[in-house]
């Protein structure tokens, strides 16, 4: 059963589901980079975004994290942090050569992803990884072993797969997924290739998991939801998705600033929730119905204060 904190006004409602926000392969990241800073001082390179959201990269910056897209673009000899989606062993054997003192920020969970992608290619397995192409997380697993993994991301493209030997496949799948949108593509592989080996427990995460199962329990009572992610966060995306196919209206934030007034019309009952990426003080701040009345002061205050000696206007 989702966690819910219920917040009322005579005009609208707001369920505040949980779990929501950080989750533990995050808190890792963000920290890792934290402690480097403050440990070796900065500058700290980190390659990629070190989770997808954009207030957690502004905040590490202003600490001196420099953010770059290869590890070409770090000095010889520098510290590296790789970001928690993960890299693959073309990038490591790049850091290698550049003499790079790398501190590795992958999730555990992605970690295990590419264990079992080096596992079933070393059996012989064709692989097939279901996930986004383009994102940093496939990108990586893929590496592992890209002469034998073929990347799908929906059902339809599993009836395009050719493999040497229909008997030996394997599938896995990037740890932020939807778990329908996961299941129909199992589905399809399984149809397609009867025989089929998957991991021996599921490679989504518990986090998205538990998010999306909170967002499924609500999408019936709320009128709306909104999923506090950036827009490059694929789990934050994926709440979005799971809310819109149970029928509920669903927007991606990235803060209370992204709300628009129109959204609201109409909307008696709120839901809001927050990717794993997210962090818990944009949660805090997002305002259902955002007033930016102000109202000046009488004349005789504004005398008043403009006339007052110096310090009694300080105190």
């Amino acid at each position: 059963m989702a966690n819910i904190i219920v917040s009322t006004n005579e005009q609208k409602t707001l369920l505040l589901l949980k779990p929501r926000g950080f989750c533990a392969g995050v808190v890792r990241a963000i920290d890792i980079v934290r402690i480097a800073l403050e440990a070796f001082g900065p500058p700290i390179y980190v390659r990629k975004e070190i989770v997808h959201n954009r207030f957690v990269v502004e905040e590490l910056q202003q600490k001196g994290a420099i953010f770059v897209d290869s590890v070409d673009e770090v000095p010889e000899g520098e510290r590296v942090i790789y970001s928690a989606h993960g890299v693959s062993p073309e990038v490591r054997k790049a850091s290698e050569e550049r003499k790079l003192r790398v501190i590795d920020a992958t999730c555990p969970l992605v970690t295990k992803v590419h264990v079992e992608a080096v596992k079933f290619a070393k059996e012989g397995y064709s692989l097939v990884l279901i996930g986004h192409r383009d994102h940093d997380e496939v990108i990586g697993t893929l590496g592992e072993a890209p002469s034998v993994t073929q990347v799908v991301g929906s059902p339809s493209q599993v009836d395009a797969l050719t493999v040497p030997d229909p008997d030996r496949v394997a599938y896995l799948t990037q740890t932020t997924l939807s778990l329908d949108e996961t299941k129909d593509i199992i589905a399809a592989l399984k149809k397609k290739f009867p025989n089929i080996q998957g991991p021996h427990a599921q490679d989504i995460c518990y986090a998205t998991e538990n998010r999306q199962v909170a967002v499924k329990e609500v999408a019936s009572e709320a009128d709306l939801l909104l999923v506090v992610g950036s827009e490059n966060s694929s789990n934050s995306n994926r709440l979005v998705e799971v809310a819109r196919n149970l029928g509920t209206n669903a927007h991606l934030i990235d803060s209370y600033k992204n709300i628009q007034p129109e959204w609201l019309e109409g909307v008696k009952t709120i839901a809001l929730t927050a990717g794993a990426s997210a962090p818990e003080c944009l949660v805090e701040e997002v305002e259902v119905m955002p007033e930016n009345v102000r109202f000046g002061l009488p004349p005789e205050i504004v005398e008043a204060i403009a006339s007052a000696p110096a310090s009694a206007s300080a105190d």
